[in-house]
C-alpha cells in the first residue's frame, strides 16, 4: 500500500503541478506571438476537453491492462506536448500541442488512472483517506511547481522554460513501475459486467448524473481562476509576483483541504461534504469581489479557495467506488471527470471570450458564484449506498 501511495502521489505531484502553472504563460505567449487572450484560452479549453474525453478511454485501458502502460503513454505525450507548445508558431499548432496532446497526456497521468489503482489495492475502509492523500499530492505539486515555473519563465524565457518542463515530466516513467498491478488485480470483479453494462447502469442511476453536474461546476471554477486570475490581478495593477504567490498558496492550502476532505469522507456523508465545498466557494468568490483588492485580500482568497480547490476529488471518486464498486472505477471516474472538463472548457474559454468582448472578467466571476450555489444544491440528493443489482450480469 505504501508503494502505491508514494508513487501515485509523486506522479500526480509532477503532472498536476506542471499543469497548474499554465496561466503564467498567458501573457508572455500572447504578447510575443501577437495573439489575443481568447486564442490562448481556446487552446487551454481544448486541453481540458481533450483531457476529459481521453480520460474515459484512458480509464478503460487502465481497468483492462493496468495503469502502468497508460502512464507510460501519457508521459511521452506530455513531453511532446510541452515541447510542441514551446515551438508552436500558429494558433492551430498551439491548440493541437498545448490543447489536444497535453490534454490526452493528463488523462493518462492523473487522477482517474491513479485512483483506479488505489481503489483496487487499498481496502474500502481506508479508500477515501488514500484518495485524499493522492489529491493532496497534486495540490503540493501546485505549491511546489508554480513558483518554479514562474522563476523559469523569468530567468530562461517562456520557450526554454517549457522545454525544461518537457524533460522534467519524463520522471513519471520510472515512477510508473511502482504502480504495476498483479495481472488479476483488475479482472476479478469485471466478470460480473461488461464495459457497456457498467456504463449503462451508471447513466441510468440519477446520482451519477448529479455527481457529473457537480464536477462540471468544479471544473468551471478552478480552471477559470487558475488560468485567468494572474491576468486579472495584473489588469488591476498588482505585480506578477502576487499572482505566482497566490497560485502557490492555492496549492499549499489545497494540500490540507484535499487531505481533510478525504479523511472526513471516512466519517461523514460525502454528499454533504461536497455541498459544503461548493457553497463555500461561492461565498469566497463573492467576498473576494466585494472587498477592496490588495495583495492581502488576494492571499486570503487564494488560501480559502485553495482549501476548497480539489477537495471535491476524494469524496466524488470515493462515492463512485462506494456506489458502483471498483471493477470499472477508472472508467466511471473518467466519465465523471469528463463533466469536470466540459466545465473547464467553458470556464477558461468564456474567460477569454468575455474579456475580449467586454474588457472585464466580471461576468464570469458572477457565473462562477451562481454555479457554486447550484452545485451545492444538486449534491444533496445523491444516494451513497451501494447500488442493488438483481443478479450478476454476464459480461
Amino acid at each position: 500500500m505504501a508503494q502505491v501511495l508514494l508513487c501515485g502521489a509523486l506522479i500526480v505531484t509532477l503532472s498536476m503541478g506542471i499543469r497548474h502553472g499554465f496561466g503564467l504563460w498567458l501573457q508572455p505567449i500572447t504578447q510575443e506571438q501577437g495573439w489575443s487572450r481568447q486564442t490562448f484560452s481556446f487552446a487551454i479549453a481544448i486541453q481540458n476537453l481533450s483531457w476529459g474525453v481521453m480520460g474515459v478511454f484512458a480509464g478503460m485501458l487502465a481497468d483492462k491492462l493496468g495503469a502502468f502502460r497508460v502512464l507510460l503513454i501519457g508521459t511521452v505525450c506530455y513531453a511532446f506536448g510541452l515541447a510542441g507548445m514551446a515551438l508552436a508558431t500558429t494558433p492551430l499548432v498551439f491548440a493541437l500541442t498545448a490543447g489536444v496532446l497535453i490534454g490526452a497526456a493528463q488523462a493518462g497521468t492523473t487522477y482517474a488512472v491513479i485512483y483506479g489503482v488505489i481503489g483496487r489495492q487499498i481496502p474500502a475502509e481506508r479508500r477515501s483517506w488514500a484518495m485524499g492523500v493522492a489529491a493532496a499530492a497534486g495540490s503540493f505539486g501546485q505549491f511546489l511547481m508554480v513558483p518554479i515555473e514562474g522563476q523559469l519563465i523569468g530567468r530562461l524565457g517562456w520557450h526554454t522554460a517549457l522545454l525544461v518542463l518537457a524533460g522534467t515530466v519524463l520522471l513519471i516513467a520510472p515512477l510508473a513501475f511502482g504502480l504495476r498491478e498483479p495481472s488479476t488485480a483488475a479482472s476479478t470483479a469485471r466478470r460480473d459486467q461488461s464495459i457497456l453494462q457498467a456504463v449503462t447502469e451508471a447513466f441510468k442511476y440519477p446520482s451519477f448524473s448529479l455527481l457529473m453536474a457537480g464536477y462540471f461546476v468544479c471544473g468551471f471554477q478552478v480552471v477559470f481562476i487558475g488560468v485567468h486570475m494572474p491576468s486579472y490581478l495584473k489588469d488591476k495593477g498588482l505585480s506578477p509576483e502576487v499572482a505566482s504567490y497566490a497560485l502557490a498558496l492555492i496549492g499549499l492550502f489545497n494540500v490540507f483541504g484535499t487531505y481533510t476532505a478525504g479523511t472526513l469522507g471516512q466519517k461523514l456523508a460525502k454528499r454533504k461534504i461536497l455541498a459544503g465545498i461548493y457553497l463555500g466557494r461561492a461565498i469566497a468568490i463573492a467576498l473576494f469581489l466585494i472587498v477592496p483588492l490588495s495583495p492581502l485580500s488576494v492571499y486570503v482568497f487564494a488560501s480559502v479557495m485553495g482549501f476548497l480547490w480539489l477537495s471535491t476529488i476524494p469524496p466524488t471518486n470515493a462515492l463512485i467506488a462506494q456506489i458502483f464498486g471498483v471493477a470499472h472505477l477508472s472508467m466511471l471516474s473518467g466519465f465523471v471527470f469528463l463533466g469536470h472538463q466540459v466545465g473547464s472548457f467553458l470556464g477558461v474559454w468564456l474567460g477569454g471570450f468575455l474579456y475580449d468582448r467586454t474588457g472585464s472578467y466580471d461576468i464570469v466571476w458572477y457565473i462562477a458564484i451562481a454555479l457554486g450555489v447550484f452545485a451545492a444544491l444538486i449534491n444533496l440528493p445523491v444516494k451513497e449506498s451501494a447500488i442493488v443489482r438483481a443478479a450478476p450480469q454476464p459480461a
